[in-house]
Protein backbone atom coordinates (compact mmCIF):
# COMPACT_ATOMS: atom_id res chain seq x y z
CA UNK A 1 0.00 0.00 0.00
CA UNK A 2 1.15 3.96 -0.76
CA UNK A 3 0.75 6.96 0.35
CA UNK A 4 -1.76 9.52 -0.47
CA UNK A 5 0.23 11.98 -0.92
CA UNK A 6 1.12 13.97 -3.98
CA UNK A 7 4.05 14.27 -5.68
CA UNK A 8 5.86 18.39 -5.75
CA UNK A 9 7.65 18.47 -8.49
CA UNK A 10 8.12 22.45 -8.67
CA UNK A 11 11.57 23.47 -7.77
CA UNK A 12 13.12 20.46 -8.53
CA UNK A 13 15.89 20.09 -11.16
CA UNK A 14 15.28 18.30 -14.44
CA UNK A 15 18.02 16.20 -13.78
CA UNK A 16 16.80 15.14 -10.38
CA UNK A 17 13.12 14.22 -11.69
CA UNK A 18 14.40 11.79 -14.40
CA UNK A 19 16.34 10.37 -11.85
CA UNK A 20 13.73 9.91 -9.28
CA UNK A 21 11.39 8.58 -12.16
CA UNK A 22 13.53 6.35 -13.79
CA UNK A 23 13.88 4.54 -9.91
CA UNK A 24 16.42 2.77 -11.56
CA UNK A 25 18.08 2.01 -8.17
CA UNK A 26 21.88 2.56 -8.59
CA UNK A 27 21.29 5.17 -10.78
CA UNK A 28 18.98 6.91 -8.92
CA UNK A 29 20.87 6.78 -5.90
CA UNK A 30 23.78 7.92 -7.36
CA UNK A 31 22.36 11.08 -8.83
CA UNK A 32 20.53 11.72 -5.91
CA UNK A 33 23.86 12.06 -3.83
CA UNK A 34 25.18 14.04 -6.54
CA UNK A 35 22.38 16.40 -7.22
CA UNK A 36 23.44 20.17 -8.43
CA UNK A 37 24.24 22.73 -5.96
CA UNK A 38 20.90 24.55 -6.42
CA UNK A 39 18.48 21.93 -5.78
CA UNK A 40 16.98 21.95 -2.35
CA UNK A 41 17.56 18.74 -0.42
CA UNK A 42 14.14 18.61 1.08
CA UNK A 43 13.18 18.62 -2.39
CA UNK A 44 15.05 16.11 -3.74
CA UNK A 45 14.09 13.57 -0.49
CA UNK A 46 10.68 14.11 -1.20
CA UNK A 47 10.88 13.24 -4.65
CA UNK A 48 12.50 10.16 -4.11
CA UNK A 49 9.63 9.54 -1.43
CA UNK A 50 7.21 9.94 -3.76
CA UNK A 51 9.14 7.46 -5.98
CA UNK A 52 9.41 5.09 -3.56
CA UNK A 53 5.58 5.96 -3.02
CA UNK A 54 4.89 5.10 -6.97
CA UNK A 55 6.76 1.55 -6.72
CA UNK A 56 5.15 0.18 -4.57
CA UNK A 57 1.67 1.68 -6.17
CA UNK A 58 3.10 -0.22 -8.95
CA UNK A 59 4.60 -3.51 -7.72
CA UNK A 60 0.92 -3.77 -5.65
CA UNK A 61 -0.80 -3.55 -9.16
CA UNK A 62 1.49 -6.01 -10.53
CA UNK A 63 1.12 -8.47 -7.43
CA UNK A 64 -2.60 -8.66 -8.25
CA UNK A 65 -1.99 -9.52 -11.68
CA UNK A 66 0.54 -12.58 -10.25
CA UNK A 67 -2.34 -13.20 -7.58
CA UNK A 68 -5.19 -13.33 -10.60
CA UNK A 69 -2.82 -15.34 -12.89
CA UNK A 70 -1.96 -17.72 -9.72
CA UNK A 71 -5.59 -17.87 -9.39
CA UNK A 72 -6.33 -19.02 -13.57
CA UNK A 73 -3.46 -21.33 -12.82
CA UNK A 74 -5.13 -23.40 -10.44
CA UNK A 75 -8.91 -23.61 -11.96
CA UNK A 76 -7.13 -24.44 -15.16
CA UNK A 77 -5.23 -27.27 -13.34
CA UNK A 78 -8.20 -28.75 -12.12
CA UNK A 79 -9.64 -28.39 -15.72
CA UNK A 80 -6.84 -30.04 -17.12
CA UNK A 81 -6.96 -32.91 -14.83
CA UNK A 82 -10.61 -33.48 -15.14
CA UNK A 83 -9.97 -33.82 -19.21
CA UNK A 84 -7.19 -36.25 -18.38
CA UNK A 85 -9.45 -38.22 -16.00
CA UNK A 86 -12.62 -38.19 -18.42
CA UNK A 87 -9.82 -39.15 -21.37
CA UNK A 88 -8.92 -42.39 -19.72
CA UNK A 89 -12.31 -43.52 -18.39
CA UNK A 90 -13.23 -42.74 -22.36
CA UNK A 91 -10.32 -45.05 -23.64
CA UNK A 92 -11.51 -47.56 -21.37
CA UNK A 93 -14.84 -47.56 -22.82
CA UNK A 94 -13.86 -47.58 -25.85
CA UNK A 95 -11.64 -50.34 -25.30
CA UNK A 96 -14.54 -52.50 -23.56
CA UNK A 97 -16.50 -52.29 -26.67
CA UNK A 98 -13.91 -53.23 -28.80
CA UNK A 99 -13.12 -56.48 -26.84
CA UNK A 100 -16.84 -57.13 -27.44
CA UNK A 101 -16.84 -56.68 -31.36
CA UNK A 102 -13.67 -58.63 -31.33
CA UNK A 103 -15.68 -61.94 -29.20
CA UNK A 104 -18.72 -61.54 -31.65
CA UNK A 105 -16.55 -61.94 -35.01
CA UNK A 106 -14.21 -64.49 -33.59
CA UNK A 107 -17.76 -66.60 -32.68
CA UNK A 108 -18.83 -65.89 -36.18
CA UNK A 109 -15.59 -67.04 -37.54
CA UNK A 110 -15.83 -70.55 -35.98
CA UNK A 111 -19.35 -70.96 -36.96
CA UNK A 112 -18.79 -70.42 -40.22
CA UNK A 113 -19.98 -68.11 -43.14
CA UNK A 114 -22.34 -70.30 -44.96
CA UNK A 115 -26.07 -69.65 -46.91
CA UNK A 116 -28.81 -69.75 -44.53
CA UNK A 117 -31.08 -71.32 -47.20
CA UNK A 118 -28.65 -74.07 -47.87
CA UNK A 119 -28.03 -74.48 -43.81
CA UNK A 120 -31.72 -75.25 -43.71
CA UNK A 121 -32.40 -78.07 -45.94
CA UNK A 122 -28.97 -79.86 -44.36
CA UNK A 123 -30.12 -78.85 -41.06
CA UNK A 124 -31.72 -82.18 -39.06
CA UNK A 125 -33.79 -80.20 -36.51
CA UNK A 126 -35.44 -77.25 -38.56
CA UNK A 127 -36.73 -75.96 -35.81
CA UNK A 128 -33.65 -75.64 -33.51
CA UNK A 129 -32.09 -74.31 -36.80
CA UNK A 130 -34.59 -71.40 -36.88
CA UNK A 131 -34.12 -70.50 -32.87
CA UNK A 132 -30.37 -70.28 -33.57
CA UNK A 133 -31.13 -67.89 -36.86
CA UNK A 134 -33.19 -65.62 -34.78
CA UNK A 135 -30.47 -65.83 -32.30
CA UNK A 136 -27.88 -64.67 -34.44
CA UNK A 137 -30.23 -62.12 -35.87
CA UNK A 138 -30.62 -60.32 -32.64
CA UNK A 139 -26.43 -61.09 -32.02
CA UNK A 140 -25.50 -59.01 -35.62
CA UNK A 141 -28.62 -56.46 -34.32
CA UNK A 142 -26.56 -56.10 -30.67
CA UNK A 143 -23.29 -56.30 -32.92
CA UNK A 144 -24.78 -53.28 -35.10
CA UNK A 145 -25.50 -51.12 -31.76
CA UNK A 146 -21.88 -51.87 -30.64
CA UNK A 147 -20.47 -50.49 -33.04
CA UNK A 148 -22.59 -46.97 -33.32
CA UNK A 149 -22.00 -46.95 -29.56
CA UNK A 150 -18.15 -47.78 -30.65
CA UNK A 151 -18.17 -44.55 -33.45
CA UNK A 152 -19.63 -41.80 -30.73
CA UNK A 153 -17.37 -43.45 -28.06
CA UNK A 154 -14.57 -42.83 -30.65
CA UNK A 155 -15.56 -39.30 -31.34
CA UNK A 156 -16.08 -38.22 -27.87
CA UNK A 157 -12.64 -39.48 -27.02
CA UNK A 158 -11.07 -36.95 -29.57
CA UNK A 159 -12.81 -34.18 -28.32
CA UNK A 160 -12.34 -34.94 -24.93
CA UNK A 161 -8.15 -35.19 -25.93
CA UNK A 162 -8.58 -31.84 -27.62
CA UNK A 163 -10.52 -30.02 -24.46
CA UNK A 164 -7.33 -31.75 -22.05
CA UNK A 165 -4.52 -30.65 -24.87
CA UNK A 166 -6.36 -27.25 -25.14
CA UNK A 167 -6.17 -27.16 -21.06
CA UNK A 168 -2.49 -27.98 -20.52
CA UNK A 169 -1.58 -25.53 -23.48
CA UNK A 170 -3.14 -22.79 -22.06
CA UNK A 171 -1.83 -24.32 -18.11
CA UNK A 172 1.57 -23.64 -19.33
CA UNK A 173 0.57 -20.02 -20.91
CA UNK A 174 -0.87 -18.68 -17.31
CA UNK A 175 1.94 -20.40 -15.82
CA UNK A 176 4.27 -18.13 -17.98
CA UNK A 177 2.17 -15.10 -17.24
CA UNK A 178 2.95 -15.98 -13.36
CA UNK A 179 6.40 -16.12 -13.88
CA UNK A 180 6.17 -12.55 -15.86
CA UNK A 181 3.98 -11.04 -12.97
CA UNK A 182 6.41 -12.29 -10.46
CA UNK A 183 9.51 -11.16 -11.71
CA UNK A 184 7.82 -7.79 -12.66
CA UNK A 185 6.75 -7.45 -8.83
CA UNK A 186 10.31 -7.92 -7.69
CA UNK A 187 11.91 -5.61 -9.74
CA UNK A 188 9.51 -2.74 -8.47
CA UNK A 189 10.50 -4.03 -5.40
CA UNK A 190 13.92 -4.20 -5.52
CA UNK A 191 14.12 -0.14 -7.29
CA UNK A 192 11.81 0.55 -4.29
CA UNK A 193 14.40 -0.30 -1.57
CA UNK A 194 17.02 0.38 -3.34
CA UNK A 195 15.90 4.00 -3.69
CA UNK A 196 14.60 4.13 -0.12
CA UNK A 197 18.46 3.10 0.79
CA UNK A 198 19.46 5.98 -1.07
CA UNK A 199 17.83 8.62 1.56
CA UNK A 200 19.70 9.32 4.97
CA UNK A 201 18.38 7.35 7.70
CA UNK A 202 16.05 10.21 9.27
CA UNK A 203 14.47 10.05 5.72
CA UNK A 204 14.16 6.42 5.76
CA UNK A 205 12.65 6.17 9.13
CA UNK A 206 10.43 9.30 8.71
CA UNK A 207 9.16 7.78 5.51
CA UNK A 208 6.22 5.33 6.83
CA UNK A 209 5.62 7.76 9.69
CA UNK A 210 4.75 10.72 7.18
CA UNK A 211 2.68 8.75 4.92
CA UNK A 212 0.77 6.43 7.79
CA UNK A 213 -0.06 6.71 11.27
CA UNK A 214 1.69 3.71 11.98
CA UNK A 215 -0.34 2.31 14.57
CA UNK A 216 -0.21 -1.70 15.55
CA UNK A 217 -2.73 -1.26 18.63
CA UNK A 218 -6.23 -1.06 17.84
CA UNK A 219 -7.84 2.16 17.62
CA UNK A 220 -10.13 3.78 19.47
CA UNK A 221 -13.71 1.51 18.62
CA UNK A 222 -16.03 2.54 21.40
CA UNK A 223 -19.69 3.23 20.32
CA UNK A 224 -18.80 0.97 16.57
CA UNK A 225 -22.12 -0.52 15.67
CA UNK A 226 -21.60 -4.46 15.25
CA UNK A 227 -22.07 -5.90 11.55
CA UNK A 228 -23.49 -8.90 10.65
CA UNK A 229 -22.22 -12.27 12.66
CA UNK A 230 -19.68 -13.63 9.91
CA UNK A 231 -18.47 -9.80 9.52
CA UNK A 232 -17.52 -9.50 13.29
CA UNK A 233 -15.97 -12.73 12.90
CA UNK A 234 -13.78 -11.70 9.65
CA UNK A 235 -13.15 -8.37 11.60
CA UNK A 236 -11.66 -10.53 14.62
CA UNK A 237 -9.66 -12.91 12.71
CA UNK A 238 -8.08 -9.97 11.01
CA UNK A 239 -7.18 -8.11 14.10
CA UNK A 240 -5.22 -11.45 15.38
CA UNK A 241 -3.54 -11.13 11.90
CA UNK A 242 -2.31 -7.19 13.35
CA UNK A 243 1.68 -6.98 13.30
CA UNK A 244 2.11 -9.97 10.65
CA UNK A 245 4.10 -8.97 8.10
CA UNK A 246 3.06 -7.98 4.40
CA UNK A 247 4.42 -10.78 1.95
CA UNK A 248 3.42 -10.26 -1.47
CA UNK A 249 1.69 -13.26 -2.95
CA UNK A 250 0.64 -14.58 0.32
CA UNK A 251 -2.74 -15.00 2.13
CA UNK A 252 -1.84 -16.13 5.44
CA UNK A 253 -1.71 -17.60 8.05
CA UNK A 254 2.19 -15.89 8.73
CA UNK A 255 2.04 -13.22 5.82
CA UNK A 256 -0.60 -11.64 3.58
CA UNK A 257 -0.98 -9.20 0.74
CA UNK A 258 -3.79 -7.36 1.02
CA UNK A 259 -6.42 -9.01 -1.05
CA UNK A 260 -4.64 -11.94 0.69
CA UNK A 261 -5.49 -10.63 4.12
CA UNK A 262 -9.31 -10.30 3.32
CA UNK A 263 -9.48 -13.28 1.91
CA UNK A 264 -8.15 -15.28 5.05
CA UNK A 265 -9.77 -13.30 7.27
CA UNK A 266 -13.37 -13.97 5.73
CA UNK A 267 -12.16 -17.79 5.41
CA UNK A 268 -12.08 -18.34 9.67
CA UNK A 269 -15.62 -16.59 9.12
CA UNK A 270 -16.73 -19.45 6.77
CA UNK A 271 -16.69 -17.45 3.93
CA UNK A 272 -14.99 -18.05 0.35
CA UNK A 273 -13.78 -14.82 -1.40
CA UNK A 274 -12.17 -14.33 -4.56
CA UNK A 275 -8.01 -14.17 -4.77
CA UNK A 276 -7.48 -10.61 -5.96
CA UNK A 277 -8.74 -7.24 -5.02
CA UNK A 278 -10.50 -6.19 -8.19
CA UNK A 279 -12.89 -9.68 -8.13
CA UNK A 280 -13.33 -8.67 -4.11
CA UNK A 281 -14.33 -5.50 -4.53
CA UNK A 282 -17.47 -7.14 -6.58
CA UNK A 283 -17.87 -9.84 -3.97
CA UNK A 284 -20.95 -8.93 -2.35
CA UNK A 285 -23.10 -5.58 -1.91
CA UNK A 286 -21.79 -2.22 -2.69
CA UNK A 287 -22.56 0.59 0.28
CA UNK A 288 -21.61 3.81 0.11
CA UNK A 289 -18.63 4.91 2.76
CA UNK A 290 -20.84 7.55 4.59
CA UNK A 291 -22.60 3.81 5.50
CA UNK A 292 -19.58 1.43 6.16
CA UNK A 293 -20.34 -1.08 9.04
CA UNK A 294 -17.13 -2.98 10.45
CA UNK A 295 -16.03 -6.23 7.76
CA UNK A 296 -17.01 -3.80 5.14
CA UNK A 297 -13.88 -4.15 2.38
CA UNK A 298 -12.89 -0.48 1.29
CA UNK A 299 -10.96 -1.05 -2.43
CA UNK A 300 -8.96 2.09 -2.90
CA UNK A 301 -7.97 3.93 -6.35
CA UNK A 302 -10.03 3.49 -9.80
CA UNK A 303 -8.52 -0.04 -10.04
CA UNK A 304 -9.31 -1.67 -6.73
CA UNK A 305 -5.30 -2.41 -6.94
CA UNK A 306 -5.49 -2.26 -2.99
CA UNK A 307 -8.26 -3.05 -0.20
CA UNK A 308 -8.78 -3.23 3.38
CA UNK A 309 -11.56 -4.10 6.11
CA UNK A 310 -13.49 -1.07 7.50
CA UNK A 311 -13.54 -1.74 11.57
CA UNK A 312 -15.39 1.55 12.61
CA UNK A 313 -15.00 5.06 13.81
CA UNK A 314 -13.09 5.58 10.26
CA UNK A 315 -10.64 3.32 10.71
CA UNK A 316 -9.51 0.11 8.23
CA UNK A 317 -7.25 -2.91 8.78
CA UNK A 318 -5.04 -3.96 5.99
CA UNK A 319 -1.62 -5.23 4.87
CA UNK A 320 0.08 -2.00 3.46
CA UNK A 321 3.07 -2.68 1.42
CA UNK A 322 6.17 -4.87 1.86
CA UNK A 323 8.24 -3.48 5.14
CA UNK A 324 5.41 -2.55 6.98
CA UNK A 325 3.42 -4.71 9.12
CA UNK A 326 -0.39 -5.15 9.24
CA UNK A 327 -2.02 -2.46 10.87
CA UNK A 328 -4.84 0.30 11.42
CA UNK A 329 -4.93 3.16 9.44
CA UNK A 330 -7.62 5.77 8.56
CA UNK A 331 -10.16 5.10 5.83
CA UNK A 332 -9.57 7.95 3.85
CA UNK A 333 -5.69 7.15 3.63
CA UNK A 334 -6.09 6.85 -0.09
CA UNK A 335 -9.10 7.60 -2.62
CA UNK A 336 -11.72 5.32 -1.71
CA UNK A 337 -13.54 3.71 -4.72
CA UNK A 338 -16.15 1.44 -3.53
CA UNK A 339 -17.04 -0.03 -0.22
CA UNK A 340 -18.52 -3.49 -0.54
CA UNK A 341 -20.12 -5.91 2.16
CA UNK A 342 -19.80 -9.07 2.18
Amino acid sequence: MVSHRRPTQSGIPRSVRVTVVSAAAATAAATLTGAPASADPKDTRESAKAAVDRLYSEAERATERYNEAGERVARLRGEADRAQDATARGQEAVNRMRNALGAMAGAQYRTGAIDPALALLLSSDPDTYLERAAALDRAGARQALTLDKLRHAQRGLAQTRAEATRALTELERNRAAVTRHKRSVEAKLRQARQLLASLPAEDRASFDRASRSGRTGAPDLSGVAPGSARAMSAVAAAHRALGKPYVWGANGPSGFDCSGLMQWAYAQAGVSLPRTSQAQRYAGRMVPLSQAQPGDLVAYRADASHIGMYVGNGQVIHAPYPGAAIRYDPVGMMPVSSVTRI
